[in-house]
């Protein structure tokens, strides 16, 4: 067992292992996201930064390449996974803070749920 994990600066809304196990990806309200090492709580990357508002939810494709996250600020980002570079500018569709984001099996799509009551 690890011991706490300590990086952020306020509550944590979101966390997911990768598909294989190795890492962990978290979404605070500190406006960040942070991917750790599994096995030693080491924080792999700097946090990755871009949101203008709360995270709210955060999940790795189903390869571990990249990291989808929503959040009040009403975009979706998705980043590189190994490098923490965004890898499209933000989407943006719903009218309200994103409370779940998640990719299809295969990868090619994201699905996210808002307060704005839509998928």
């Amino acid at each position: 067992m690890l011991p706490p994990l300590q990086g952020h600066n306020s509550l944590i809304r979101s966390v997911a292992f990768s598909p294989d196990g190795s890492k962990i990806v978290s979404g605070s309200r500190d406006k960040t996201i942070r991917v750790w090492g599994a096995s030693t709580g080491v924080e792999m990357l700097p946090p990755l930064q871009g949101h203008n508002g709360w995270i709210y939810s955060v999940a790795f494709s189903p390869d571990g390449s990249k990291i989808v996250s929503g959040s009040d600020d009403e975009t979706i980002r998705v980043w590189d996974a190994s490098t923490g570079v965004t890898m499209l500018p933000p989407l943006q569709g719903h009218n309200g803070l994103i409370y779940s984001v998640a990719f299809s099996p295969d990868g090619s799509k994201i699905v996210s749920g808002s307060d704005d009551e839509t998928i």
